[in-house]
């Protein structure tokens, strides 16, 4: 038998078949001559994953064995987008190699169905499309004198599950030295997605995280949204996290609508202003006021329970309960964000100067560790992750 590359360009979309009861459960990596069938009462080993390269996925054994499982899989250039549907009819896609969920479409009280994330699709300056928004993890692991590594290209280890109930995607990443092991295992329920980490550090050294999983969530616009139960929470405002997935209009900022944007603004006058002599001094002075107050408002305590998110912000609350809710009221549907094993929430609004149902209709939340890193032990495991809970069956 023929067996193509999941991450070929030659791809075969699987056809659809009646959805089974059983699990389903599958390990791609391992040769053709190695896979079996496996039922509920009956878990596929899990091999030593540092002992075990990967093998390419062999996309005529998924053809083969698990579509109509509610679990298809379609080729789109060097990536690979794997989609998984419930009978309820919560779908979520999911590209690989690069980890992105880029849709999760929900069933709704009013019998149809909305998509909860907000992806946008562009071309590069090679006419590749870039595909940017959706669930995305950034996370970076240091150890002292040794260079920083990141998980980017995940390997697919397992799919579990089956159409009436969940399904649970395995993904697995570890560094060249095989010392860093990192699962990223997404979920979906008839209710909920949710997207896990399991860190687990091999080194005889102390291993450092920082990083997040961060969702765009799609509103009609920023101006009918609102976050519900963040009241009396801390909060540092930083300017929006930058990685190869996050979505930030050209001009965020730019109206002086946040302390870090007039902070910046106002480290570059003093920097102007310096050494020009004393006839500047009294604007020296002023613009050094300024940014003690501007140092102020870069910290602060959320005052409001149902938070408007129609202007523009960024920020990191250190002390936010686990659950929190976000509304939208041009779509008048709802999602309750949950966070494990993160201390820290990364909220951002674009603003609401953008045309509603646009490019910049969404919020982000992210559970985070950038102005506290995790710190792991030799041996030490570390799990964390966050929960898109969908109320509005």
């Amino acid at each position: 038998m023929h067996c193509n590359s999941l991450f070929s360009p030659n791809f075969i979309p699987i056809s659809t078949k009646p959805p089974a009861k059983h699990l389903v459960s599958f390990h791609p990596y391992l040769p053709c001559s190695c896979i079996q069938y496996y039922n509920s009462k009956r878990e596929f080993p899990s091999p030593a994953v540092a002992s075990i390269p990967y093998q390419p996925i062999n996309v005529d054994y998924l053809e083969e064995e698990f579509s109509g499982h509610g679990v298809t899989f379609e080729g789109i250039g060097d990536s690979c987008v794997a989609k998984l549907e419930l009978e309820n009819g919560s779908t979520v896609t999911l590209m690989l190699p690069s980890g992105l969920i880029s849709s999760y479409k929900a069933p709704m009280w009013h019998g149809g169905k909305v998509e909860l994330l907000h992806t946008s699709v562009s071309e590069d300056e090679n006419g590749s499309a870039v595909i940017q928004g959706g669930v995305s993890l950034d996370l970076n692991c240091s150890s002292d004198g040794e260079v920083a590594w990141s998980p980017r290209n995940w390997a697919l280890r397992s799919i579990r599950g089956n159409a009436e109930n969940s399904f649970q995607v395995e993904l697995i990443n570890s560094d060249s030295n095989n010392m860093i092991e990192v699962k990223y295992i997404v979920n979906l329920q008839e209710d909920n997605l949710s997207s896990e980490l399991i860190v687990l550090n091999s080194k005889s050294s102390l291993l450092q995280l920082t990083g997040s999983i961060v969702s765009h969530l799609a509103v009609s616009t920023p101006d009918a949204t609102y976050a519900v139960g963040l009241e009396r929470s801390n909060f540092f405002n930083r300017p929006p996290l930058l990685s190869n997935f996050g979505i930030v209009p050209p001009d965020f900022g730019q109206k002086n609508e946040l302390g870090f944007g007039q902070f910046l603004g106002q480290m570059t006058l003093k920097g102007l202003f310096s050494g020009k002599g004393a006839r500047h001094q009294n604007t020296a002075d002023e613009t050094e006021s300024s940014q003690r107050e501007s140092e102020e408002e870069m910290e602060g305590e959320e005052d409001e329970n149902y938070k408007h998110l129609t202007q523009q912000m960024s920020r990191i609350y250190t002390t936010a309960p686990r659950y929190f809710t976000i509304i939208d009221r041009g779509r008048r549907n709802s999602v309750v964000v949950r966070r494990d094993g993160f201390d820290e929430l990364y909220m951002f609004s674009p603003g609401s100067s953008h045309e509603c149902y646009g490019t910049y209709s969404y919020i982000c939340v992210g559970q985070s560790a950038l102005l506290k890193p995790i710190i792991l032990g030799p041996e030490e495991e570390w799990r964390g992750g966050q929960h898109l809970h969908n109320p509005n069956l």
